[in-house]
């Protein structure tokens, strides 16, 4: 099962890793989300055929952009 870890700049409180998570967890086939206020970065693990380009383009489109 993929897993990745990035951050994401943009992450500022509670509510960004809230927002995060659900949403992440709401595309079929993410199995684990763990986002954090203090470091700023998101672990996800995610079953095929989703891919790595599917959460990073969900993860543009809400306003929460990776950096690898």
């Amino acid at each position: 099962m993929p897993t990745k870890t990035f951050n994401v700049p943009n992450i500022n409180c509670g509510h960004c890793t809230r927002t995060i998570e659900r949403e992440l967890n709401d595309l079929n086939g993410v199995t684990n989300v763990k986002a954090e206020v203090d470091s700023k970065k998101v672990t996800v693990e995610w079953e095929e055929p989703l891919t790595w380009n599917d959460i990073r383009e969900l993860l543009e489109d809400i306003d929460y952009p990776p950096v690898e």
